[in-house]
């Protein structure tokens, strides 16, 4: 491998352009191949960032002998099987949340994984976004233990359309990405294993073949627990709101926002501006991930850190079944 990491993206997205926006304040990184399933559309996208080759076809870019690393925004139902395929193409690999949607494939990526000793992790962003880094630090430095975490993930997503309003190939999930996203989160800040895990959903939507909200109950061996409500079906605000229940302070991380609240009196606005090099979430968990491969290390989110997240969420899927 030159100095510089060359990277394959897949998937010219909404997360796609994300990623190509981060990677452009990373030194030492240069991407040199985009697919995606659009040819137009992908070489649009490909000329705005310089990028020389373009496919729709991650075969065709995982046989460039030039690229080092794969970065996967596909959708959720090939991000397994694309995985392993980076893997055995002898390619560095960072797949988007989640790594799957079925225990057993995450399973086998990771045992793929520790057979190739490449680099692979995955997109859990909440482990690098500076407010969720703040109270981890503060964790570590034994200033602040969770006593409870707070959940609310809601979107408004009746129909099948992308961050961007676009129609989608395939159909997002409450449970597989969306929980993914706390389910980790928790037992990262915890410190402590999930043991107990419980869920209810509503009624499948007609159209979508999904159920659109979602109520999980999670509980740390430490005995912190934790609460998460989720919902397609909310009209607003939309996004992610964590609050951190701990025994010295209560916190709420609203993506890149913290504040911490009070008994008695306003939020008090906390400075996360210093906490990383960047404020942006993707880009730092991107320069995790080459970090990773110039200093051959595990990274932060591994398949092998992030596995037992897909556990709790495969026995979650069972009670919904049954």
């Amino acid at each position: 491998m030159s100095n510089t990491i060359k990277v394959a993206l897949a998937g010219a997205g909404a997360f796609g352009i994300k990623h190509l926006d981060g990677i452009k304040n990373i030194d030492g990184v240069e991407v040199v191949s985009l697919i995606s399933r659009d040819l137009d559309k992908t070489r649009e996208i490909a000329d705005q960032y310089g990028i020389k080759h373009v496919s729709t076809d991650l075969a065709d870019s995982l046989a460039l002998p030039e690229v080092d690393a794969v970065i996967l925004c596909t959708p959720t139902q090939m991000h397994a099987a694309q995985t392993k395929a980076c893997l055995e193409a002898g390619k560095h690999v960072q797949v988007e949340i989640p790594l799957c949607d079925v225990l057993k494939e995450g399973e086998e990526v990771l045992a793929l994984q520790k057979k190739t000793g490449k680099v692979a992790m995955v997109g859990h962003t909440r482990r690098f976004n500076p407010s969720h880094q703040y109270v981890h630090k503060k964790i570590a430095a034994g200033e602040f233990n969770i006593q409870q975490m707070d959940v609310q993930t809601y979107f408004f997503r009746r129909t099948n359309m992308n961050a961007l309003g676009q129609p989608r190939s395939w159909t997002d999930h409450l449970l597989w990405h969306h929980a993914a996203h706390t389910v980790d989160l928790f037992a990262y800040q915890a410190g402590s294993p999930i043991v107990k895990a419980n869920a209810i959903q509503g009624p499948i939507h007609k159209d979508l073949g999904i159920a659109m909200d979602m109520s999980i109950q999670l509980q740390a061996a430490n005995g912190a627990i934790c609460t998460l409500s989720l919902s397609f079906n909310n009209d607003g605000p939309l996004g992610t709101f964590f609050r951190y229940i701990g025994d010295t302070a209560t916190y709420i991380a609203r993506y890149d926002d913290l504040v911490q609240t009070h008994s008695k009196g306003p939020e008090t606005p906390v400075d996360v501006s210093k906490v990383d090099v960047s404020m942006n979430g993707i880009e730092l968990q991107d320069r995790e991930f080459f970090a990773a491969i110039k200093e051959g290390r595990e990274p932060n989110s591994s398949i092998a850190q992030v596995l037992p997240c897909y556990q709790v969420l495969h026995q979650l899927e069972q009670q919904l079944n049954a």
